[in-house]
């Protein structure tokens, strides 16, 4: 078992400081990264110190509910709950804010430190009985105050943005991650009150995985709002014996042929334009299959072939605002998209603006 412990604490630290070099790199030239560079660097610090030590971790007498773990979930909520209040709130966690909103968590903890110098230890309780009995010490207070303040954290992480923020979004995933994050935080308790190494050990590598998540999804979004080339016109497509023989002598060679291939369909085609045509289609126009398309379409920045597809219905859309030919939200479905409700998740999603702003925006410069 303290193979196993010492095996698990050096994989999230890992795992942890992997994660906080990527994002510390990148908040080179976007800030928003640098809070979740510093939590992941936390925790993989955290995670450092403790592997020396890892031998001395004895779980036999820790007991039921124990204070130590509790407040450690205390401190895991709050660090875990930044980034996320940051994505809708840029502004909400500055220094002295952010402070204020963990003032009850330190000073939880601080309160829990003096009253263990002064000679208080945590009572160690076996059974639900002897935990009935114990429940009104001032012990069991603070295991009360530290469940308390986790619950507050994972609960605001949803609730604060809708109160400060008029209007506010949070993305899909962001809600995803705060409810496995309350599901995670359950099963934490569930460990503390039924305690068995195993089960904490599942809870570290769950743990892990979570933070592994929305780093994922961080690099993702970025990944998505990185600039896409430029449409340039084909007027010859490439035939099927210049990319094999180009295949033969430069991979990257072969996938600029295959994508100038697609291009020349694309805009001399313009099948596009029929919200029912997807990748299926354009591997069959084409000749390519599908892991040959995906794999030009990667090599020029696309992120898939949706992306690609809707790249030239967002290039349209904007010659038509321009044009005047589409003047709402409702008229976009002229350039390829299934509905309003597509037309508007995909612009958004791609040009990182809503498109009620930027048709607004538009007339209104017009105007």
């Amino acid at each position: 078992m303290q193979t196993f412990i010492l095996i698990t604490i050096v994989v999230i630290a890992t795992i942890h400081l992997m994660m906080a070099s990527v994002l510390s790199l990148y908040s080179r030239y976007k800030v928003q990264y640098l809070s979740l560079a510093w939590i992941m660097g936390i925790f993989g610090a955290l995670c450092c110190v403790a592997i020396p030590f890892s031998y001395l971790l004895r779980f036999e007498n820790i007991g039921l509910l124990h204070p130590f773990m509790l407040l450690a979930l205390v401190g895991t909520c709050f660090l875990q709950g930044i980034y996320p209040l940051s994505i809708p709130m840029p502004g909400y966690l500055q220094w002295g804010r952010m402070w204020r909103y963990a003032s009850p968590a330190i000073f939880l903890i601080i309160l829990y430190v003096v009253s263990l110098l002064l000679g208080n230890r945590p009572v160690i309780v076996h059974t639900y009985s002897e935990l009935a009995d114990c429940w009104w010490g001032p012990d069991m207070l603070f295991r009360l105050a530290g469940l308390g303040l986790s619950v507050y954290y994972v609960a605001n992480i949803l609730r604060l943005p809708r109160l400060l923020v008029k209007n506010a979004e949070i993305p899909r995933y962001l809600k995803g991650y705060v409810t496995a994050m309350g599901l995670n935080m359950v099963f934490y308790i569930v460990v503390t009150a039924v305690f068995n190494a195993m089960l904490l050990l599942v809870y570290f590598y769950l743990f892990c995985l979570l933070n592994m998540y929305l780093f994922y999804r961080t690099l993702e979004t970025m990944a998505i709002h990185l600039p896409k080339p430029e449409i340039v016109e084909v007027d010859e497509a490439p035939t099927e014996e210049v990319i094999v023989q180009a295949e033969k002598e430069d991979f990257n060679e072969a996938n600029r042929r295959r994508f100038e291939r697609v291009e020349f369909f694309m805009q001399h085609d313009r099948e596009w334009q029929d919200n029912t045509f997807g990748r299926d289609r354009l591997c069959e126009a084409t000749g390519i299959n599908r892991h040959l398309l995906l794999q030009c379409l990667r090599s020029q920045g696309y992120n898939n072939c949706h992306d690609y597809i809707n790249s030239y219905r967002i290039s349209a859309l904007k010659r038509g605002v321009a044009e005047g030919t589409i003047r709402s939200v409702n008229d976009c479905v002229v350039v390829g998209f299934g509905s309003s409700k597509t037309a508007r998740s995909c612009f958004e999603r791609m040009e990182g603006v809503s498109l009620d702003d930027y048709l607004k925006r538009k007339f209104v410069y017009r105007g």
